[in-house]
């Protein structure tokens, strides 16, 4: 039997006879037309050399354009406004404006108008108050702080009148001061600190300790650490009076809860509020001419009856640590 050859090469015959391909045809690349002067068209010779620096696009003039710088002007260099009439009539746009700032401008006008033309700021103070609550929880820095110094003039010119002109504006006011104030920003939360110590001095103690309540349960820390340490100052302001009206008993069981908070901020303000009343308790009784055992011994009768054992043991420590 003959052996077939094992090389896989066709015989001559059959190979002649398979059809061929046809070559593809690549297309080609169109020719480079170059300037007689060089590479590029503006007559210039452009060279390829590795030594020299990459050419760079110019800037658009609008990159190129650096941003406004905001001045922070502290509240006692604030000149009194131009044709104040007309900028008040125009505050309550410019903080509603589209250009940052535009608000800046409206709200550096406010805080002109708050120290030295409050009568003309009291009639669209509300107005004004919600422009603030809004430019507030703009991100851009330099209107957050500058809303946040504008809260400070406006306590310092209308403490008397801010929570009564509007509920409402001085609630969502409120709640966004608490929210600066805790923030990790230490600018802002510095500022924001300034602006409530404005609010705790110069309004009415009693109706603020009421707004202030709510929030030394709100489940964020800070914001019922700050909560607490303006209430602190509000209690600080009171006489026992004041305090009775907004209740001896709710006072101390404020304060008992905030000594267990978990921030010292918020403890310590809490031994503020224990500190306060236990001196206007006592500053009453001692006019009233009591004796001091009878004064000693109300008070404890007043923390058996407001809290529980433990609390009030707690409030009586603090107590006679404040007298040692």
């Amino acid at each position: 039997m003959a052996l077939r050859a094992l090389d896989n090469t066709l015989p001559a015959a059959v190979a002649d006879q398979r059809p061929k391909k046809a070559a593809k045809l690549l297309p080609t690349a169109p020719a480079v037309t170059r300037s007689p002067t060089g590479s590029g068209g503006n007559g210039k010779k452009q060279r390829n050399d590795e030594n020299s620096a990459p050419q760079t696009k110019p800037a658009s003039p609008v990159a190129a354009a650096a941003e406004p710088a905001v001045e922070y002007v502290r509240s006692e260099d604030l000149q009194p406004v131009p044709a104040p009439k007309a900028r008040a009539a125009g505050l309550v746009a410019g903080l509603d404006s589209k250009d940052w700032v535009k608000v800046c401008e409206a709200l550096n006008d406010a805080r002109r108008l708050a120290i030295h033309h409050p009568a003309l700021l009291a009639p669209i103070l509300e107005k004004v108050v919600l422009g603030v609550v809004k430019t507030m929880k703009n991100p851009r820095s330099a209107v957050l702080k500058t809303s946040v110094m504008a809260c400070t003039d406006v306590f310092a010119a209308f403490g008397n009148l801010i929570s009564s002109a509007s509920a409402d504006a001085f609630d969502k006011l409120l709640l966004q001061l608490l929210l600066k104030a805790s923030q990790d920003k230490r600018f802002v939360c510095e500022e924001a600190e300034k602006a409530m110590r404005a609010m705790a001095t110069s309004m009415p103690p009693l109706p603020l300790l009421k707004k202030l309540r709510a929030y030394v349960h709100h489940a964020n820390l800070r914001v019922r650490a700050k909560a607490a340490v303006a209430m602190a100052h509000c209690a600080a302001r009171m006489d026992v009076e004041t305090m009775k009206e907004f209740g001896l008993p709710a006072l101390l069981q404020v304060a008992a809860e905030l000594l267990n908070d978990r921030l010292p901020e918020a403890r310590e303000a809490a031994r503020s509020i224990v500190g306060s009343t236990h001196a206007a308790f006592f500053f009453k009784e001692a006019a009233e001419k009591a004796e001091p055992s009878g004064v000693a011994a109300a008070w404890e009768s007043l923390c058996a009856l407001s809290l529980s054992p433990i609390s009030a043991q707690a409030v009586a420590k603090i107590v006679s640590q404040l007298q040692a």
